[in-house]
């Protein structure tokens, strides 16, 4: 599958410290890419690479890193069954809940948005915030 247009090359991402492999980094690059673009209301689409301003590769590569981190967590609770801890002495169980979970993806899109807002308001391209969605 060939990704086109990403804000973001795998080897920016590596020079940046990125430690990924490059299939896992399309796929989060991709949707990292989107969430900016829906954020955006789409003001980067179409932007030649070069011009894509640097705060945008930087908030793409907090946001690849973030959203590994979250898929390892998600996919450890799936090999552990949902096991949130156990104890041995009296042998007891303790599971992961449909709330935690949740609780889990609230608090992670939450970490994105934060993380494009830091990154991304105030940064100009083509003359308007990319951040903007007011009046004119």
């Amino acid at each position: 599958m060939e990704f086109s247009e990403p804000y973001l090359t795998y080897e920016e991402y590596r020079a940046l410290g990125g430690t990924l492999d490059l299939t896992p980094f399309n796929l989060l690059e991709f949707e990292a890419r989107r969430r900016i673009d829906i954020r955006t209301q789409n003001r980067l689409k179409g932007i030649d690479s070069n011009d894509i301003p640097p705060e945008v590769k930087i908030c793409e590569f907090k946001m690849i890193d973030s959203m590994s981190s979250y898929d390892e967590t998600l996919s450890n609770v799936a090999s552990n069954g949902n096991v949130a801890s156990e104890n041995t002495d009296g042998y007891s169980v303790s599971y992961i809940t449909s709330d935690k979970v949740s609780d889990v993806i609230s608090s992670k899109n939450k970490e994105l948005n934060t993380i494009m807002y830091e990154c991304l308001v105030g940064v100009i391209v083509n003359g308007e915030h990319i951040m903007y969605a007011g009046v004119r």
